[in-house]
């Protein structure tokens, strides 16, 4: 299948910007997003839809950045959006699913628990139900049975197409979770927020401050996304020529994996 890259999302940071990065899948069976960023609704209603996190985050908010733009300035439809599949429903990760309301929305059963019935004051900050108000088709899976690469917890979500797997890394969140897609020549691995800055697997020195504070202030199980961390790093580090691992946000990796697709 084909992958492109989309930033569907800018959010500036002193000294940077970071990106909401959104995999759009061409598939036998249509499209298939990883991540859908923020939405046409979003844009039009960040106070509603939002709330006071967007003071903090401060997303542009611009249309022509949205997946459904984007996907129309690529000729298709809205309605060639068949799965989504998320790795997990923080609001800069959801807000795009209610522009493809005919697509079928994917997750772990974990996080669509922790969205649906939230328990501490980080998830109901977290998580904005206006987001998913259309009443989405949502399919929950348990990443169990399989491996992949080393992590433990996977599934391959045939029922979308081969070579999309879920693969389990509650940290960030309850629910949490990669998704390694295969390219064809290459795999992809969109860690989610597993790690916002690429030194996190690259060089922890050169991760700034402002970032480490904001991931360990959103994690729900630190020590678990430290162990998630250096699981990936590892895998960084064996530099396997076949692979690709990106995150949501980190804009350098974004642009490495736009500039080598």
């Amino acid at each position: 299948m084909r992958v492109r890259h989309l930033n569907c999302g800018t959010m500036p940071v002193p000294g940077d910007s970071l990106v909401c990065h959104v995999l759009l899948l061409e598939t036998d069976n249509g499209l298939v997003l990883v991540d859908s960023g923020y939405g046409l609704a979003d844009c039009a209603s960040p106070a509603r839809r939002l709330g006071p996190l967007r003071h903090v985050i401060r997303p542009v908010l611009d249309p022509e950045e949205t997946a459904a733009c984007q996907i129309e300035n690529l000729g298709y439809s809205t309605d060639d959006v068949r799965h989504i599949v998320v790795t997990h429903f923080d609001l800069d990760h959801v807000g795009g699913i209610a522009d493809f309301p005919g697509a079928t929305v994917h997750a772990t059963s974990t996080e669509v628990t922790a969205a649906q019935r939230p328990r501490t004051t980080l998830e109901h900050g977290r998580y904005r139900r206006r987001q998913w108000a259309h009443g989405p088709s949502l399919v929950t899976h348990e990443p169990v049975g399989e491996s992949w690469r080393g992590f433990a917890a996977a599934r391959e979500l045939t029922a979308i197409a081969p070579g999309v797997v879920l693969i389990s890394l509650p940290g960030h969140t309850r629910g949490h979770a990669a998704i390694a897609v295969d390219a064809g020549n290459r795999w992809v691995l969109h860690c989610g927020d597993a790690f916002h800055h690429r030194g996190a697997i690259e060089d922890e020195t050169s991760t700034p401050w402002t970032m480490r504070v904001t991931e360990t202030a959103l994690a729900m199980d630190r020590k678990q996304l430290r162990r998630n961390q250096e699981r990936i790093a590892e895998l960084r580090r064996r530099a396997d020529p076949d692979l690709v691992i990106v995150n949501a946000h980190d804009r350098t990796l974004f642009d490495r994996a736009v500039a080598s697709a």
